[in-house]
């Protein structure tokens, strides 16, 4: 008898419906880049080899059955549509071992491939996953494939118990694991899927491999859409993973968006994105600088906008930002000087006020030991609010470079400003 003519799972992708998703996400302004699902294609790293790699089904095939195999096969490779179910019901009929049945599993599969029909291609791999005639280390791998073409054919349930039993053979199989979570967020169990996206993710990171960044920005999107505060989390995992500018905005934003933080808050988080070199065009240069203008910083309002002037972010003749740095230019003048005589006078006031005004007005100038001396001074003062006292200390530890300090102080923020904390002790984590 010939030797098997095992489908590949290159041909596998031919059928098509392998392309990367495209799912709808939650908008908002702006978004970040369209997160694709991951693809449906056989996994790399963590992954069984595919069924080609060695011949299969072919040591226990029976004497009795070989020539009713025979017949099936030469109607599966002369793509015969006619003798193919006639020649399949023969061999099926004909089958008594194991590899009588796994190689009927595996012609089912060619013929599946050959005609593209895609429908066909769970049953042919069931029959062989039934056979018995699977080695071990490729179980896993072939239960995966299976998931991933319920998973084309839409049937999301029988997806999900195909990648339950890969995860379930090979617990580190993470590619199995991301894969059961995009068929729960297809049944919209969201509950159930974001654990998973962590999970993968945390097989990875536990193997010493960074995990792709598509499925940093799939948990992100499914979170982010169900305005789940996982969100907050995965979008920090993403950028000490992958962090650039833009993953800084996208990160801040989705915060900024599912928490709906309010001025104070924006304020903290616009600091970061200036540190972290992510503000974005008018919207946030402008917005930044209102806000700053709004508590009384018109000196930070002003560097801001000359930022975004120099960086040609923001365009110096569009007349609301034209009136915007005329107001910070005025209201800027003979700041910067006036602040050490206040400080000092804030520093002998038992209240905690006007020393955390005065170490917010120094940071917005750049000034961060000074900021630091005052935010500390405002915890053993009357009326001081810990928390943001806390906050604030550590951002301008941060900002000036002392990892340690600023991870002790944001360390201690509990309560509605603990996300924000988390945001910047990531920042602190990420500097050299």
């Amino acid at each position: 008898m010939r030797r098997l003519l095992v489908p590949t799972m290159a041909a596998l992708s031919a059928l098509g419906g392998v392309a990367a998703f495209s799912p709808a996400h939650a908008q908002y302004a702006p978004a970040p880049p369209p997160a694709t699902e991951p693809r449906l294609e056989p996994s790399s790293k963590g992954a069984a080899a595919p069924a080609t790699a060695v011949p299969l089904c072919q040591g226990g095939i029976t004497k009795g059955a070989r020539s009713a195999l025979a017949a099936f096969q030469a109607a599966v490779v002369a793509k015969d549509s006619v003798n193919i179910p006639v020649t399949l019901a023969a061999a099926q009929a004909a089958a008594k071992s194991n590899d009588d049945r796994c190689f009927i599993g595996l012609m089912q599969m060619k013929a599946a491939i050959d005609a593209k029909n895609l429908a066909a291609l769970p049953a042919a791999l069931e029959a062989q996953l039934a056979s018995g005639s699977i080695p071990a280390s490729r179980i896993a791998g072939l239960y995966e494939d299976l998931g991933k073409m319920h998973h084309r054919a839409g049937a999301f349930d029988d997806a999900a118990a195909a990648y339950q039993r890969a995860s379930a053979i090979e617990p580190g199989r993470a590619s199995a694991v991301i894969l059961l979570a995009e068929a729960r967020a297809k049944q919209n169990r969201i509950a159930d899927a974001l654990p998973l996206y962590r999970k993968a993710i945390a097989i990875e990171t536990a193997a010493g491999r960074v995990a792709d960044r598509k499925w940093y920005g799939r948990a992100l999107s499914v979170s982010h859409g169900a305005k789940n505060p996982l969100a907050y989390g995965f979008a920090r995992d993403w950028v000490a993973a992958y962090p650039s500018s833009q993953n800084w905005r996208d990160a801040i934003r989705i915060y900024a968006d599912v928490s709906g933080a309010n001025d104070d808050m924006m304020i903290d988080l616009y600091r970061l994105q200036r540190l972290t070199r992510s503000l974005s065009g008018e919207g946030d240069h402008g917005r930044y600088a209102q806000l700053l203008l709004d508590k009384g910083f018109a000196g930070e309002a002003k560097a801001v906008l000359d930022e975004g002037f120099a960086a040609n972010a923001v365009d110096r003749n569009i007349a609301s930002v034209k009136t915007l740095h005329g107001l910070a230019t005025t209201k800027a003048a003979g700041d910067r000087a006036s602040l050490d005589g206040q400080a000092t006078a804030a520093l002998a006031s038992p209240a905690a006020k006007q020393a955390m005004v005065l170490g917010d007005a120094y940071y917005g100038y750049g000034d961060y030991a000074k900021a630091a001396a005052l935010y500390r001074a405002a915890q053993g003062k009357s009326g001081v609010d810990s928390e943001l006292a806390n906050l604030r200390l550590g951002m301008a530890l941060a900002a000036s470079g002392d990892k340690p300090g600023a991870k002790a102080a944001l360390g201690l923020v509990t309560g509605p400003r603990a996300e924000i904390a988390r945001y910047w002790a990531t920042y602190a984590d990420l500097r050299p």
